[in-house]
């Protein structure tokens, strides 16, 4: 395997960095005048195809933590992990069909706008001040450190900080121009994802078929992990017994089986599509026919996500498993999965090599840009402009957005330059999933509960967010020692290091049953309709014929995947 870049990768790296740059470049001259607006440079006012809201959609939310950590689990579990990708279509579906009317009819450009025009102004700024928390500490941070480790791995294994620096600049870089200009080039970013994605796992399968004899068939490679990996092939595990190896004990930790689709892998999905600033404002500045779309034209491209993302991972494995990765083993002749799509990567001929690094960067930027913008709406439009400077102008919230976009990647750089937060001890997927599971439950039940139900109150509000954060955390860490490892509720397994554990997204569920419990039991003491619920109507929810038709495909396919893989 050779790790090192040649003069070839170089120049198609830099032909893809120059692509990017220039047309973002060129979308910021064309609509420089409007660029000191605020709604323009945070929402892209409307003016967003739906083609540009479902890829920027992808883009953002494809980053290291699939292309890393996601590969790794594929490594690790298998074709499982897919559904993450796969449950997501359907969340984005029901974003599509029940939230988006709800957002766009109350006119609601941030989360924290939305539980301040639902509940009160106490909710919002408790939920404004945890959203920049974690999207600085955990979402960039996680993303940073994954994606130049990647880098850092291809490029020979000596350049981790001067890479996470770079990352940073070209993140800021396309940042600042707003939300247009990451919008569209977030196009780009897609193609370039797509294209090298499916280029890695096309030579991944095809190195997978050279090594047991079959010619260069990337079906024949493909037939041959079926072969060769069977347990890497099914989509629900098996519960553990006391016979069941440690190591599928571990996986299912991390994938709980069929018991997961009645916990938390919905939580995690309609929480993460549904009720997150980062996702949400590329599509709350259009038309509702715009935004379901391309909302749902970004749940057609989930579909095949695994595909780029897992599937090189699973092709490591029975690389590594018949002697082929050895290089890449660490002390002790331990294989690190983070490391299997970087090192599927070092395989790829000159030039592909530098496209593939090209479709990894594009992932990672775009994710930083778009959360950085994020980060940037969120402190202007919530903080800022409400409690700072009541009287600001347009212009002077646009610069103080980008003062905070540069502020973010500082911090960012300082959590991850000596990996602070312990990323790579975790894994890459995991460490974001289980951060993300502890207030995931709590967030969910008071935007759902917020829209859907007249009855809900701010104290409920608050009073959900609190049970869903202590029961989720009193789940992943004192359950097993407190109540036994076997209830009614749980079972604890034992995991890598000898202690009991619930598989976090277990844990998620429950967590969400009590927090709306709570709310319900805490909004039953409060007026029967309060004055600051939502007026729903049919009207509001009605789909058009080509809208249906794009559900059925997606269902259809999803079906299909499933009956294969089950």
């Amino acid at each position: 395997m050779h790790n090192k870049l040649v003069s070839a990768d170089y120049l198609v790296f830099i032909i893809y960095f120059f692509i990017v740059a220039g047309y973002g470049y060129w979308i910021y001259q064309r609509k420089k005048k409007k660029v000191t607006d605020t709604h323009d440079f945070f929402l892209a006012e409307g003016s967003l195809t739906w083609w540009a809201i479902g890829a920027s959609l992808i883009a953002s939310n494809i980053s290291a933590e699939q292309f890393i950590g996601m590969s790794g689990n594929g490594f690790f579990v298998g074709i499982a992990v897919a559904a993450y990708e796969w449950i997501a279509a359907l969340a984005l579906i029901i974003v599509a069909v029940w939230f988006m009317p709800v957002y766009l009819k109350n006119k609601i450009f941030t989360m924290p706008q939305f539980l301040k025009t639902r509940y009160n102004e106490t909710v919002s700024m408790i939920m404004t001040i945890f959203w920049l928390f974690l999207y600085i500490c955990v979402n960039i941070t996680s993303i940073m450190y994954l994606g130049a480790l990647a880098i850092n791995n291809l490029t020979g294994g000596h350049y981790l900080h001067e890479i996470m620096v770079c990352l940073a600049i070209f993140a800021v870089f396309i940042t600042l121009g707003g939300m247009k200009v990451i919008g569209y080039t977030d196009v780009i970013q897609v193609l370039v994802l797509i294209i090298g994605g499916l280029v890695t796992t096309y030579v991944a399968l095809t190195m997978v078929s050279e090594k047991f004899g079959l010619g260069s068939n990337a079906l024949a490679g493909f037939n041959q992990l079926l072969k060769d990996a069977p347990d890497h092939f099914h989509m629900i595990l098996a519960k553990p017994d006391i016979h069941t190896p440690q190591n599928d004990v571990n996986k299912y930790l991390i994938l709980p089986g069929i018991a997961m689709y009645f916990a938390g892998q919905w939580i995690v999905n309609l929480n993460y599509w549904g009720c997150n600033q980062y996702i949400t404002q590329r599509a709350l500045g259009a038309n509702l026919q715009t935004a379901r779309n391309g909302i749902l034209f970004a749940a057609l491209l989930k579909l095949m996500m695994p595909i780029i993302v897992m599937l090189p991972g699973i092709a490591a494995f029975v690389l590594f498993k018949n002697g082929s990765l050895q290089a890449e083993m660490s002390t002790g002749g331990k294989f690190n999965p983070d490391n299997a799509y970087s090192s599927i990567l070092g395989f790829l001929p000159n030039g592909l090599k530098g496209l593939s690094l090209a479709a990894l960067t594009a992932a990672i930027v775009a994710s930083l840009a778009g959360k950085a913008n994020s980060i940037s709406t969120i402190f202007t439009l919530d903080i800022y402009k409400k409690y700072i400077r009541k009287d600001a102008t347009e212009k002077q919230m646009v610069w103080i957005g980008r003062a905070t976009i540069m502020a973010a990647m500082f911090f960012s750089l300082a959590f991850t330059w000596n990996d602070l937060l312990g990323i790579s001890s975790e894994g890459g997927f995991t460490f974001i999933q289980k951060y993300t599971s502890l207030i995931s439950p709590g967030i969910f039940a008071m935007f759902i509960l917020g829209m859907f139900w007249k009855r809900t109150t701010g104290a409920a509000a608050i009073a959900g967010l609190v049970t869903g954060f202590f029961v989720a955390l009193v789940f992943n860490n004192y359950a097993p020692q407190w109540f036994g490892n076997e209830t009614l509720l749980y079972t604890a397994f034992r995991n890598a290091k000898g202690a009991y554990e619930i598989p976090f997204l277990i844990g998620m569920g429950w967590s969400f049953l009590f927090a709306v419990l709570v709310m319900i039991g805490v909004s039953m003491a409060g007026p029967k309709v309060n004055p600051n619920s939502f007026v729903l109507d049919k009207e509001m929810f009605k789909l058009k014929p080509s809208t249906l038709f794009l559900i059925i495909i997606i269902l259809l396919v999803l079906m299909a995947l499933y009956v294969k893989f089950w």
